[in-house]
Protein backbone atom coordinates (compact mmCIF):
# COMPACT_ATOMS: atom_id res chain seq x y z
CA UNK A 1 0.00 0.00 0.00
CA UNK A 2 1.26 3.46 -0.88
CA UNK A 3 2.32 5.78 1.94
CA UNK A 4 -0.32 8.19 0.56
CA UNK A 5 -3.12 5.67 1.26
CA UNK A 6 -4.53 4.61 4.62
CA UNK A 7 -7.56 2.57 5.61
CA UNK A 8 -9.19 2.94 9.01
CA UNK A 9 -12.45 2.31 10.81
CA UNK A 10 -14.68 5.37 10.81
CA UNK A 11 -15.33 7.49 13.88
CA UNK A 12 -18.16 9.90 14.66
CA UNK A 13 -16.04 12.69 13.21
CA UNK A 14 -16.36 11.00 9.79
CA UNK A 15 -20.15 11.33 9.65
CA UNK A 16 -20.14 14.32 7.23
CA UNK A 17 -17.80 12.41 4.88
CA UNK A 18 -19.89 9.23 5.15
CA UNK A 19 -23.03 11.16 4.22
CA UNK A 20 -21.20 12.78 1.30
CA UNK A 21 -20.08 9.33 0.08
CA UNK A 22 -23.65 8.03 0.34
CA UNK A 23 -24.91 11.00 -1.66
CA UNK A 24 -22.14 10.56 -4.24
CA UNK A 25 -22.99 6.88 -4.66
CA UNK A 26 -26.69 7.69 -5.00
CA UNK A 27 -25.93 10.26 -7.69
CA UNK A 28 -23.80 7.73 -9.58
CA UNK A 29 -26.60 5.15 -9.37
CA UNK A 30 -29.17 7.80 -10.37
CA UNK A 31 -30.99 7.28 -7.05
CA UNK A 32 -30.24 10.62 -5.35
CA UNK A 33 -33.95 11.27 -4.80
CA UNK A 34 -34.11 8.21 -2.54
CA UNK A 35 -31.50 9.34 -0.01
CA UNK A 36 -33.12 10.34 3.28
CA UNK A 37 -30.01 9.73 5.39
CA UNK A 38 -28.93 12.61 7.60
CA UNK A 39 -25.96 13.14 9.86
CA UNK A 40 -28.24 12.61 12.87
CA UNK A 41 -29.57 9.29 11.52
CA UNK A 42 -26.05 8.10 10.73
CA UNK A 43 -24.84 9.09 14.19
CA UNK A 44 -27.65 7.08 15.82
CA UNK A 45 -27.35 3.98 13.63
CA UNK A 46 -23.57 3.80 13.20
CA UNK A 47 -22.29 5.16 16.51
CA UNK A 48 -25.27 5.04 18.88
CA UNK A 49 -26.11 2.60 21.67
CA UNK A 50 -26.65 -0.22 19.16
CA UNK A 51 -24.51 0.23 16.02
CA UNK A 52 -26.09 -1.54 13.05
CA UNK A 53 -23.18 -1.24 10.64
CA UNK A 54 -19.50 -0.38 10.44
CA UNK A 55 -17.61 1.84 8.03
CA UNK A 56 -14.08 1.72 6.69
CA UNK A 57 -12.67 4.99 5.37
CA UNK A 58 -10.03 5.05 2.63
CA UNK A 59 -7.85 8.12 2.77
CA UNK A 60 -5.59 9.43 0.05
CA UNK A 61 -3.04 12.02 1.19
CA UNK A 62 -4.92 12.29 4.49
CA UNK A 63 -8.24 13.15 2.80
CA UNK A 64 -11.30 10.87 2.85
CA UNK A 65 -11.44 9.41 -0.67
CA UNK A 66 -13.73 6.39 -0.37
CA UNK A 67 -15.64 4.17 1.99
CA UNK A 68 -17.10 0.74 2.56
CA UNK A 69 -20.17 0.32 4.77
CA UNK A 70 -20.84 -3.22 5.99
CA UNK A 71 -22.61 -5.30 8.60
CA UNK A 72 -22.80 -8.90 9.73
CA UNK A 73 -25.33 -11.35 8.37
CA UNK A 74 -25.62 -15.06 9.08
CA UNK A 75 -25.47 -18.23 7.00
CA UNK A 76 -27.61 -21.03 8.39
CA UNK A 77 -26.03 -23.50 5.96
CA UNK A 78 -22.52 -22.65 7.19
CA UNK A 79 -23.60 -21.89 10.76
CA UNK A 80 -21.30 -18.88 10.60
CA UNK A 81 -21.59 -15.13 10.41
CA UNK A 82 -20.80 -13.34 7.21
CA UNK A 83 -20.02 -9.80 6.19
CA UNK A 84 -22.44 -8.03 3.88
CA UNK A 85 -20.97 -5.08 2.01
CA UNK A 86 -23.81 -2.59 1.65
CA UNK A 87 -21.89 0.16 -0.15
CA UNK A 88 -18.44 0.68 -1.60
CA UNK A 89 -17.70 4.03 -3.18
CA UNK A 90 -14.57 5.90 -4.22
CA UNK A 91 -14.72 9.54 -5.24
CA UNK A 92 -14.25 9.92 -9.02
CA UNK A 93 -11.09 12.01 -8.56
CA UNK A 94 -9.47 9.12 -6.66
CA UNK A 95 -10.44 6.19 -8.85
CA UNK A 96 -7.63 4.19 -10.40
CA UNK A 97 -5.48 4.36 -7.25
CA UNK A 98 -6.54 0.90 -6.09
CA UNK A 99 -8.70 2.16 -3.23
CA UNK A 100 -11.68 -0.02 -4.16
CA UNK A 101 -9.52 -3.13 -4.26
CA UNK A 102 -7.94 -2.22 -0.92
CA UNK A 103 -11.34 -1.68 0.69
CA UNK A 104 -12.60 -5.02 -0.61
CA UNK A 105 -9.48 -6.90 0.46
CA UNK A 106 -9.65 -5.21 3.89
CA UNK A 107 -13.17 -6.57 4.32
CA UNK A 108 -12.04 -10.02 3.19
CA UNK A 109 -9.26 -9.95 5.79
CA UNK A 110 -11.73 -8.79 8.43
CA UNK A 111 -14.10 -11.63 7.47
CA UNK A 112 -11.28 -14.15 7.91
CA UNK A 113 -10.25 -12.61 11.25
CA UNK A 114 -13.86 -12.74 12.48
CA UNK A 115 -14.26 -16.35 11.30
CA UNK A 116 -16.94 -15.44 8.78
CA UNK A 117 -18.03 -17.92 6.15
CA UNK A 118 -18.54 -15.40 3.37
CA UNK A 119 -18.32 -11.85 2.12
CA UNK A 120 -21.30 -10.82 0.00
CA UNK A 121 -22.72 -7.78 -1.75
CA UNK A 122 -25.09 -6.78 -4.53
CA UNK A 123 -24.35 -4.87 -7.70
CA UNK A 124 -26.76 -3.21 -10.10
CA UNK A 125 -27.07 -5.21 -13.31
CA UNK A 126 -26.31 -2.17 -15.49
CA UNK A 127 -23.11 -1.28 -13.62
CA UNK A 128 -20.69 -3.16 -15.86
CA UNK A 129 -17.55 -1.41 -14.55
CA UNK A 130 -18.40 -2.57 -11.02
CA UNK A 131 -19.30 -6.08 -12.22
CA UNK A 132 -15.99 -6.33 -14.06
CA UNK A 133 -14.11 -5.02 -11.02
CA UNK A 134 -15.74 -7.50 -8.64
CA UNK A 135 -15.21 -10.44 -10.97
CA UNK A 136 -11.55 -9.45 -11.34
CA UNK A 137 -11.31 -9.78 -7.54
CA UNK A 138 -12.62 -13.36 -7.72
CA UNK A 139 -16.30 -12.71 -7.01
CA UNK A 140 -18.93 -15.09 -8.36
CA UNK A 141 -22.19 -13.61 -9.67
CA UNK A 142 -25.18 -15.54 -8.31
CA UNK A 143 -27.50 -15.47 -11.31
CA UNK A 144 -30.11 -17.75 -9.79
CA UNK A 145 -30.81 -15.51 -6.77
CA UNK A 146 -33.04 -12.43 -6.73
CA UNK A 147 -33.10 -9.78 -4.04
CA UNK A 148 -36.45 -9.18 -2.39
CA UNK A 149 -37.29 -6.01 -0.50
CA UNK A 150 -40.23 -4.66 1.45
CA UNK A 151 -40.13 -0.96 2.40
CA UNK A 152 -42.37 1.97 3.23
CA UNK A 153 -46.11 1.38 3.17
CA UNK A 154 -45.70 -2.27 2.13
CA UNK A 155 -43.48 -2.88 5.18
CA UNK A 156 -46.10 -1.33 7.44
CA UNK A 157 -48.86 -3.41 5.86
CA UNK A 158 -46.86 -6.63 6.24
CA UNK A 159 -46.09 -5.81 9.87
CA UNK A 160 -49.76 -5.23 10.59
CA UNK A 161 -50.53 -8.77 9.41
CA UNK A 162 -48.68 -10.23 12.41
CA UNK A 163 -50.92 -11.03 15.33
CA UNK A 164 -49.56 -11.90 18.76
Amino acid sequence: MSADITLRLATEQDIPAILAFIQGLAEYEELADQVVATEEKLRATLFGAKPYAEVVIAEYQQQAAGFALFFHNYSTFLAKPGIYLEDLFVLPAHRGLGLGKLLLSYLAKLAVQRDCGRLEWSVLDWNQPAIDFYQAQGATMLHDWRINRVTGEQLLQLAQQYRD
